[in-house]
């Protein structure tokens, strides 16, 4: 099974996500902020990379950028439910930055393991 890094500054959708992965057979660590992911993922590279969108110190889009800059081929799944900017809808610009596949949230642990099947080809 693959290696996932989960990023997300909301402790409890990033605690669910790491369970739901892990039952799912993968192995999953958290980063709380893009730049405790990047350091994450420059320290231990995964197969996947889920990143949320709106949170403070470095935001998503800018953590896509930064691994797709340094990491061409990696494979990443952005997740968002605009905060409290609930009407700005940056996932499409997540997928035009390199984004494999988008979730709004709130979404269900089939809709996760869904996303990351596809993304990962198994």
């Amino acid at each position: 099974m693959a290696e996932v890094l989960v990023i997300d500054d909301d402790d409890m959708v990033r605690t669910m996500l790491l369970r739901t992965l892990a039952r799912g057979g993968h192995t999953a660590t958290g980063a709380r902020d893009g730049a405790e992911g990047v350091a994450a993922f420059r320290e231990k590279p995964a197969d996947l990379v889920i990143t949320d969108i709106f949170m403070p110190n470095q935001e998503g889009l800018a953590t896509i950028m930064e691994l797709r800059r340094s990491f061409p081929h990696i494979r990443i799944i952005a997740i968002s439910g605009g905060g409290a900017r609930a009407s700005l809808d940056v996932l499409p610009v997540a997928e035009a930055l390199g984004a494999q596949k988008t979730l709004r949230k709130p979404f269900t642990p089939a809709e996760v393991m869904d996303a990351v099947r596809d993304v990962l080809g198994s």
